[in-house]
């Protein structure tokens, strides 16, 4: 059924989550086996991974941020190169992801909402020089500015931070102009984006997920599989 709805569309949108990118080694985040099952002391991810965390415990954020956000070798796996392929056909208008990976634009893709940011951006808080993700990889402690001595911070959003105002309202249009829209490997509870399915009013909402999800019922199709398992079944070169 999913194969008669790709064939049927001219304007697909995908909305992914962590369950996107664990085939390329990348943990997600909700699962048994995901990053907030892991025991951090007194803190929770959550915790560390604040606003105000990063701003009254830089040094130990750092820490976190390196050891388990940054994934240097992780490559864009089967799901990553369908889309890649839908776009170059131009049935793909966009793709909305809750990942900071930045994996869809390494497969090719360039319609490509980073909700929450991305951990190849990084900018000096107070110059706001650009550094890639190798310059925090490389440092030690708080990353400092080489030009003015400035916190180099990346460009995630933060829990209690806003997502970019724009890349929202791009995402938004997309989903509301699509006829199809896939939503995979996100068990929708992390707000603003989850409330991005309100603007879809097209006909095919399809939800791909392990899990069950709120959009389960609202769904055209419900498959609660692996993610790239399904998805492997568009690949033009396998």
């Amino acid at each position: 059924m999913l194969k008669r709805i790709i064939e049927r569309s001219g304007r697909i949108v995908f909305f992914g989550g962590a369950g996107v990118s664990t085939a390329s080694g990348i943990p997600d985040f909700r699962s048994g086996k995901g990053l907030y099952a892991k025991s951090f002391g007194d803190l929770s991810p959550e915790m560390i991974l604040s606003k105000s965390f990063f701003f009254l415990h830089p040094e130990t954020f750092f820490d976190f941020y390196r050891a388990y956000m940054l994934h240097p070798d992780a490559r864009p796996n089967e799901t990553h190169r369908v889309l890649y392929q839908w776009e170059k056909r131009d049935i793909l208008r966009g793709v909305v992801t809750q990942n900071i990976d930045g994996l869809h634009k390494l497969a090719g893709n360039r319609r490509v909402y980073e909700i929450h940011g991305s951990v190849h951006e990084n900018a000096c808080m107070d110059c706001g020089a650009s550094y890639p993700m190798e310059a925090i990889l490389r440092s030690t402690g708080i990353p400092r500015c080489v030009k003015c001595g400035g916190v180099i911070k990346p460009s995630v959003v933060l829990y209690g931070e806003a997502p970019d105002k724009y890349v929202c309202i791009g995402a938004c249009r997309e989903i509301s102009n699509a006829d199809t829209l896939i939503v995979a490997g996100t068990s929708l509870s992390v707000e603003p984006a989850a409330s991005f399915l309100e603007y879809f009013q097209g006909k095919n909402l399809v939800v791909i997920n392990r899990e069950p999800t709120p959009a389960d019922k609202k769904a055209a199709l419900v498959l609660h599989e692996n993610v790239e398992e399904v998805m492997r079944g568009f690949l033009e070169d396998k």
